[in-house]
């Protein structure tokens, strides 16, 4: 079973699909009239949480230090948090996916997938409410409860699949407390599952391109006395046709050859 080297970097390819549906948020700054001043797109990061609460709990007081905060926040990382078996969704494991392979004489196959969960955390930190609003705002209305992507999980093959990502859950922690000397950061979770399937190795079969079925007739019951009568023999036409194609077939009657 193992042996056979084949990645089709499926978790690789859904960190990057699920990191591009965040990676154009922005945040309006306005003024007290109620025009806007600044756009600011914000930063993604794939990081743990806990890296960045480090850092900015580690910001040194002092003007530079709200200069660099200012720098950082607004700020998205996410990550993550486990990879779950999901049998719920798991098909017959006799059954495959048949597609194209280098000739018109061979068929790619590629046996049952099989289904995960990927549970990703996504952080949004801010250093005011309503920039932290602005970005949840633009996110939760796209999750009703969940948002499909169609994704081509191995490269070079005609296998298209459907992964959806809900939200689970969010959640908002608010650590300023008032002191002049602490700096206010806000960080709202929102954790996301995305159902994705893993995919065993390519391996490639020869098509059948010739039936042929034998006739015979019953005698006596005496063992091997059975006539061969008639040969049928079935081949697509054209006979170069490809799976794929649009094709016909070609049915030849033969008579009694030799015994069976």
């Amino acid at each position: 079973m193992f042996g056979t080297y084949f990645y089709h970097q499926r978790i690789r390819k859904s960190v990057a699909v699920f990191g591009s549906l965040f990676n154009n948020l922005h945040v309006l700054r306005k003024n007290s009239a109620g025009a806007v001043i600044s756009q600011v797109k914000v930063p993604l990061t794939y990081a743990p949480k806990r890296d960045f609460i480090e850092r900015l709990r580690s910001q040194t007081n002092g003007e530079d230090a709200e200069r660099q905060l200012a720098i950082k926040l607004p700020r998205i990382s996410f990550e993550i948090v486990n990879i779950v078996y999901d049998p719920v969704r798991q098909l017959s494991k006799v059954n495959q996916f048949n597609t194209t392979g280098t000739s018109v004489y061979d068929r790619n196959k590629v046996k049952t997938p099989v289904p995960y969960n990927i549970n990703f955390q996504l952080n949004i930190y801010a250093k005011s409410q309503d920039d932290a609003l602005q970005i949840v705002e633009q996110i939760v209305p796209y999750f009703a409860p969940q948002y499909t992507l169609t994704i081509k999980p191995i490269a070079g093959e005609d296998i298209l699949e459907d992964s959806p990502i809900s939200l689970q859950s969010v959640s908002f922690t608010d650590d300023y407390e008032g002191a002049l000397e602490q700096r206010r950061s806000i960080l709202y979770t929102l954790d996301f599952e995305m159902k994705i399937n893993f995919y065993g190795p390519v391996t490639t079969g020869k098509i059948i391109r010739q039936a042929d079925m034998k006739l015979h007739t019953i005698n006596s019951g005496i063992k091997d006395s059975d006539e061969l009568v008639s040969t049928i023999r079935v081949i697509p036409n054209p006979a170069s046709a490809s799976p794929d194609s649009d094709y016909g077939f070609t049915t030849t009657f033969y008579g009694a050859l030799d015994s069976a």
